[in-house]
C-alpha cells in the first residue's frame, strides 16, 4: 500500500476488494475511506491538476471559438480520463458502504468530500484566461441555443410574429435579413457550425456534470451571460420604448433561457427533471433569473421615470410593468432617490416655465397614482415641486388659468373641474371613512408618514393636491377674481355662458359662500348690459341735434365686490367729461339715489383717427384715446407740458404714447416734443417705433405687490396698537391675533408668518423713527429712546379738516384728520388697542368735536403728528376700512397706563394736551 500511494498508482478493484478483507480482518476497515481520499488528493496535487492546466494554457494560441471550444473538451477528457480508476473505485466504496462492509461518512458523504476536493485542488486559484474563455464560449452558447429554437420552429422568430410594427422588431428583422454571418454561431452563414456547438456542449456538460465541476465551472460564466444579455437585451429593445408592455414578451423569453439551463445542466427543457438534485438547480436558477429580470428591467424604468412621468398616459404600458416589478424586488427607495434627483436636475431651475412645471407635476400625479396607490410615493418624490412652486409668483395664477382653461399648457385642470363628481374642498379629505369594499383594502407600505391620515394620503383629486400647496383656498379664489375682473375689464364682447359655467363648477370645489364676489361680477356685467340698452334707446328716441356727439358704453361696477384697481389719475378733455357727465345722470335717472365714479384709465375706445392723407381705425385704451385728443386743439405738445396737462407721470406717459408713434400718427422731433403726422414720409417708415405688445394689454387691477402692501399697511396699524397697550407680544401671538381679527372675508389675503416678520423687521423706522421694536428671540417690544428731544409747553395748535358728505347706496363716507400733540397720539394709540373699530370711528369724530368747540387757534402749515383714519358708515353700523398712524415726535417715556380705559371716561369729557411741537434739530455741521 505504501509503495502504491507514493507512486500514485490507481488501485483496481480485485486489490481494493483484498484490502477491505485484510482490513475488516484486522479491524482497520475504517482508514479505507482516509486512505482512498488521501491517495486521490496526492495525485490531483502532483499530477492531474498540472497535466489539466497545461493542456488549457494551449488556448492562448488560438483565439476563434471553435478551437478554444476543442481544446476545453481535450483538456477536460484528459481530466476525466485520469480520475476515471477513481470515480470507479469510488462507486465501489460507495456500494460496500450501502453493504456495511465499511464504516464511514456513508456514501453520499464520500462523494461529497471527493467532489469537494475536486473543486478546491483543481480550481483553487482560477486563471482569468480561463474565465474569460468559459464566459466566452457560455455565452455563444446561448446564442446557438436560441438561434437553433428559432430554426426548428420554422425559421419564425416568435419574437417578432405580430410584432413588426415595433421598431425595436422591425430593426432586428432588417438586421437579419440583410446579415451575411449567422445569429447563433456568428460565423459566415456557408461555414455555420451551430450543430456542432450544441453536440460539443452537450458533451462539455456530460463531462463536467460526471466530474462533479458544473457549477464549479459553468454558474459564474452562466450568471455573467445572463445579466450581460438580459442588460443588452433590454436596452436594445425597451430603454425609450413606454407605449407597449413588455413584461409578457420578457416571461415567454425567461421560459426559453430556461430552457437553454436545462441544456446546461442536462436537463431536456421545462419537462420532468431527471433527478431531483437537477430539478431543484433548475428551479433555483430560474428563480435567480426571474428575479435579476425585475431588478434590471425597474431600474431601467427608474432611470427613465422622469421622461415616462413626462408622456404620461400615453408611457401607461411602461407604469405598469414597473409597478409589478417593484412588488418583487426592494428598489422603492432607488426610486425615490432618483426621480427627486431628476426632478431637481431637469425641472426645478428658473429656465422652466411655471405652466411647464404644473403640467408635469399633473403628470406625476396621474403616473405615480397608478405606479403607487397608496400615494407615498408622490408625497415624497414630488415635495421639491411643490416647495419650489411656493417660490413662483405666478404659481396661482397659472393654476387658476389652467381650471378656467386658459392656459394650453395646463389643459388637464379644465376638464378635471369639469367631472361630474368632483371632491368638494369644503369638506376636506381627511376622513377616515372608506368607501371601497374591505376586502380590497390594502395596507400602508412601511415607509408611510404615519402623521398623515391614509385617506389624505390616498386622494388622488389633482384640484385638492394643487390648492394644498399653499394650505388656502383663499389665494385661488381671490386669483380667480382678478382673472376674472381682468378678462371682463378687456373683452366687452365676452360670452358670459362660460364664466357663467366656470364660476358654477368652481362653487362645487370651493363652495358657495367664497364665490359670491365672482356672482356679483358677472351680475354687474348683465346689468351693465341692461342699463347700456335703455340708455341707448333713450337716445334714439331725440331728435338728431339732441343726439350725443359719440356714444357712451359704461361698465358698471359694484366697487366692493371688485378687486382693487392701480390708482392711475387722468385728465380728460373737455367735450369727453361732457359727454361722461350727461351719461351720469341718464344713469341717475334710471337707478335713483345712485351715481357714478368713473374709472378713466379703464376701458376701450374705437375711433377713426382722419389725417391729411389717410384715416385709420383703432381700439386703444381710454389713455390713448385722450392722449390723441389733446393733439387735435394743439398740434406739437413737450412732453413735461402734456405730462401735466393730463396728470400723468412722464414715463408712463410715454410709454402709453408709443403705441401713436409705431402707427406714425405722432412724431418725436426734437427729443421730448412731439407732433402730429399729417401726410407720412418714407423716412418716417424707417424710424417708426416698435412697442411691446405687453403694453397694449397691461391689466387696470392693482398688481399684487401693492395689494399687500395695503394690506399690510392695515394689518400694521393694529400691531402699533397691540405693542403700545400691551407691551410685549411674540411673533406667533401677533399673527394669531391679526387672523382672528384682521385676516377675514374674501378681499383680504392671507399672509403666512414669514411675511409679517419681514415686515415687523422694516416697518418701524419707516413710520416712526422713535419707536423701534425690540426682535430678540420671536417677541417684539417698543424700545425707549432716551435720546428723545425735550419739548417745552408753547402755545397749542391742531388742524381740523371738515366732513364730506359723499352720496352713496350704502350711506356717508367720512374723512377727518387730526394734528395732535405727541401726548394725545399716544393717547389715541393707547384706546385703540382696547376698542373696536366702531369705537375708534367714535373716538375721532368725538375728537373733532372737543377740538373745534375749543375754538382753538389755526394751526401751523407745517404739522409733524398726525392721526389720519378712513371709516365708512354703511346703515347704522360703523366699519374701520384703513387708519394711518404717523409721528416723528413721539415721546417713548409716556406710558399709554395713564390714559385712563375709554369705558371710565365720557367721550364728550375726554381731554388732552395740546402743545406746539419743538423745532427740527439744526442740520450737522
Amino acid at each position: 500500500a505504501s509503495s502504491r500511494t507514493s507512486g500514485a498508482v490507481p488501485p483496481k478493484e480485485e486489490e481494493l476488494r483484498a484490502a477491505v478483507e485484510i482490513l475488516r480482518g484486522h479491524g482497520l476497515h475504517s482508514v479505507l475511506e482516509e486512505w482512498f481520499v488521501e491517495v486521490l488528493q496526492n495525485d490531483l496535487q502532483a499530477n492531474i491538476s498540472p497535466e489539466f492546466w497545461n493542456a488549457i494554457s494551449q488556448r492562448e494560441n488560438s483565439a476563434d471559438e471553435p478551437q478554444c471550444l476543442l481544446l476545453l473538451l481535450d483538456a477536460l477528457g484528459l481530466l476525466e480520463n485520469r480520475l476515471d480508476p477513481y470515480l470507479r473505485s469510488l462507486e465501489l466504496l460507495e456500494k460496500w458502504t450501502r453493504l456495511g462492509l465499511l464504516m464511514g461518512t456513508g456514501a453520499q458523504g464520500l462523494r461529497e468530500k471527493v467532489h469537494t476536493m475536486l473543486r478546491g485542488v483543481l480550481f483553487f486559484s482560477t486563471p482569468r484566461t480561463f474565465q474569460e474563455m468559459i464566459q466566452r464560449l457560455y455565452g455563444r452558447f446561448l446564442r446557438v441555443y436560441m438561434q437553433s429554437k428559432r430554426k426548428g420552429e420554422g425559421g419564425t422568430d416568435p419574437e417578432l410574429e405580430g410584432e413588426l410594427d415595433s421598431r425595436y422588431a422591425r430593426r432586428r428583422y432588417y438586421r437579419l435579413l440583410q446579415s451575411p454571418s449567422c445569429a447563433g454561431c456568428g460565423s459566415d452563414k456557408q461555414q455555420c457550425w451551430c450543430r456542432q456547438a450544441l453536440e460539443q456542449f452537450h458533451q462539455l456538460s456530460q463531462i463536467l456534470h460526471r466530474l462533479g465541476l458544473l457549477e464549479r465551472v459553468s454558474a459564474d460564466a452562466v450568471t455573467t451571460t445572463l445579466h450581460q444579455v438580459t442588460r443588452e437585451r433590454m436596452e436594445d429593445r425597451c430603454r425609450g420604448e413606454y407605449e407597449r408592455p413588455f413584461l409578457r414578451e420578457f416571461h415567454k423569453w425567461i421560459e426559453r433561457v430556461v430552457g437553454w439551463l436545462g441544456k446546461v445542466f442536462l436537463q431536456d427543457g421545462p419537462a420532468r427533471p431527471a433527478s431531483p438534485e437537477a430539478g431543484h438547480t433548475l428551479r433555483r436558477w430560474r428563480c435567480h433569473v426571474q428575479r435579476f429580470f425585475y431588478r434590471i428591467y425597474a431600474g431601467l424604468r427608474i432611470e427613465e421615470l422622469f421622461s415616462i412621468i413626462r408622456d404620461f398616459p400615453d408611457s401607461r404600458p411602461a407604469i405598469e410593468d414597473l409597478k409589478y416589478c417593484l412588488e418583487r424586488t426592494d428598489q422603492r427607495q432607488q426610486l425615490l432617490v432618483t426621480l427627486k434627483a431628476a426632478l431637481e436636475t431637469r425641472l426645478l431651475h428658473p429656465g422652466v416655465n411655471t405652466c411647464d412645471i404644473i403640467t408635469l407635476y399633473i403628470s406625476a400625479i396621474k403616473a405615480l397614482r397608478v405606479l403607487d396607490p397608496s400615494m407615498v410615493i408622490l408625497g415624497v418624490a414630488c415635495e421639491p415641486i411643490r416647495r419650489y412652486l411656493r417660490t413662483r409668483e405666478d404659481t396661482v395664477r397659472q393654476i387658476v388659468a389652467g381650471l378656467t382653461g386658459d392656459s394650453d399648457g395646463t389643459g388637464d385642470l379644465a376638464v378635471e373641474l369639469s367631472k361630474t363628481d368632483p371632491a368638494s374642498l369644503e369638506t376636506g379629505q381627511d376622513s377616515e371613512d372608506d368607501s371601497g369594499e374591505p376586502e380590497d383594502w390594502v395596507p400602508d407600505p412601511v415607509d408611510a408618514d404615519p402623521g398623515k391620515p391614509s385617506s389624505q394620503r390616498r386622494s388622488s383629486d389633482i384640484i385638492g393636491l394643487l390648492v394644498s400647496i399653499y394650505g388656502s383656498k383663499d389665494l385661488f379664489i381671490n386669483e380667480y377674481r382678478s382673472l376674472l375682473a381682468d378678462r371682463l375689464l378687456h373683452q366687452f364682447s365676452f360670452s358670459p355662458e362660460r364664466e357663467i359655467r366656470n364660476v358654477e363648477l368652481l362653487k362645487l370645489r370651493f363652495g358657495e359662500a367664497p364665490m359670491h364676489f365672482c356672482e356679483v361680477m358677472l351680475k354687474d356685467m348683465a346689468d351693465s348690459r341692461r342699463i347700456n340698452a335703455n340708455i341707448r334707446e333713450e337716445d334714439e328716441k331725440r331728435p338728431a341735434e339732441e343726439q350725443p356727439p359719440f356714444g357712451v358704453y359704461a361698465v358698471i361696477l359694484s366697487s366692493e365686490f371688485w378687486p382693487p384697481f392701480k390708482d392711475e389719475k387722468l385728465e380728460v378733455p373737455a367735450d369727453v367729461r361732457a359727454a361722461l357727465e350727461a351719461y351720469c345722470k341718464k344713469y341717475e335717472k334710471l337707478k335713483a339715489m345712485r351715481t357714478l365714479s368713473w374709472k378713466h384709465t379703464l376701458g376701450l375706445v374705437t375711433m377713426d383717427v382722419e389725417l391729411a392723407d389717410r384715416t385709420l381705425s383703432v381700439a386703444v385704451t381710454p389713455v390713448q384715446a385722450v392722449v390723441l385728443l389733446y393733439f387735435q386743439d394743439q398740434a406739437s405738445w413737450a412732453l413735461e407740458e402734456l405730462s401735466e396737462v393730463v396728470r400723468m407721470p412722464v414715463a408712463l406717459l410715454r410709454r402709453r404714447m408709443s403705441v401713436w408713434l409705431q402707427q406714425g400718427v405722432l412724431r418725436e422731433e426734437p427729443a421730448g416734443t412731439f407732433s402730429v403726422v399729417e401726410e407720412e414720409r418714407p423716412q418716417d417708415r424707417d424710424s417708426m417705433v416698435l412697442v411691446d405688445s405687453e403694453d397694449d394689454s397691461d391689466s387696470g387691477l392693482a398688481s399684487q405687490a401693492d395689494q399687500k402692501e395695503e394690506e399690510l399697511l392695515l394689518f400694521w396699524t393694529y400691531i402699533q396698537a397691540m405693542l403700545t397697550n400691551l407691551e410685549s407680544l411674540s411673533l406667533e401671538r401677533i399673527y394669531s391675533m391679526l387672523r382672528m381679527f384682521v385676516m377675514t372675508g374674501p378681499a383680504l389675503a392671507e399672509v403666512d408668518l414669514q411675511e409679517l416678520q419681514a415686515y415687523l423687521q422694516r416697518k418701524p423706522r419707516a413710520f416712526c423713527p422713535e419707536l423701534e421694536l425690540d426682535a430678540r428671540g420671536s417677541t417684539h417690544t417698543p424700545v425707549r429712546n432716551s435720546k428723545a428731544l425735550p419739548h417745552p409747553a408753547s402755545e397749542p395748535y391742531c388742524e381740523v379738516s371738515a366732513f364730506r358728505r359723499v352720496p352713496s347706496g350704502a350711506g356717508n363716507y367720512c374723512e377727518c384728520s387730526l394734528g395732535l400733540s405727541r401726548e394725545a397720539l399716544v393717547a389715541l394709540i393707547a384706546l385703540l388697542a382696547g376698542v373696536s373699530a366702531s369705537c375708534f370711528c367714535a373716538l375721532v369724530i368725538v375728537a373733532v368735536g372737543i377740538l373745534r368747540a375749543k375754538n382753538e387757534p389755526p394751526c401751523p402749515g407745517r404739522m409733524d403728528n398726525r392721526v389720519v383714519g378712513h371709516f365708512g358708515v354703511q346703515e347704522d353700523r360703523m366699519d374701520l376700512h384703513t387708519v394711518h398712524v404717523e409721528s416723528h415726535l413721539m415721546d417713548p417715556d409716556l406710558e399709554a397706563s395713564t390714559m385712563p380705559p375709554l369705558e371710565d371716561h365720557s367721550l364728550l369729557t375726554m381731554e388732552a394736551s395740546l402743545e406746539e411741537p419743538p423745532p427740527p434739530p439744526p442740520p450737522p455741521e
